[in-house]
């Protein structure tokens, strides 16, 4: 079974920018589409963005476009979410997980999830 890992995340200020990154262990990542979800206190799973397995399709939720952005190097077997002009609201631990995209809304259509790593956003 796809075995995933996130890391990158802290504590930033408002403004600030992060970059998580999702590696793949046991198995290649090349071949799975890959969706970064994140929660938040007391709120429900949702999905942030989504990248195909070669990479020549996003999606993205609209609390997000524009500063994040999701990306890929199978060479690498990680997918990464570059986080740019965080806002207080974007705190949440944030999960990779293994996704057909079209779905990625739907974190229970999801698999192979990782054990997330916090972002905090606080000055």
């Amino acid at each position: 079974q796809l075995q995933l890992v996130e890391s990158g995340g802290g504590l930033v200020q408002p403004g600030g920018s992060l970059r998580l990154s999702c590696a793949a262990s046991r198995f290649t990542l090349r071949y799975y589409a890959i969706a970064w979800f994140r929660q938040a206190p007391g709120k429900e799973r949702e999905g942030v963005s989504c990248i195909t397995s070669t990479g020549g399709s996003i999606k993205s939720a609209d609390s997000v476009k524009g500063r994040f952005t999701i990306s890929r190097d199978n060479a690498k077997n990680t997918v990464y979410l570059q986080m740019n002009s965080l806002k207080p609201e974007d705190t949440a631990v944030y999960y990779c997980a293994a996704v057909n995209c079209a779905y990625y809304k739907d974190y229970n259509s999801a698999t192979s999830w990782g054990q997330g790593t916090q972002v905090t956003v606080s000055s």
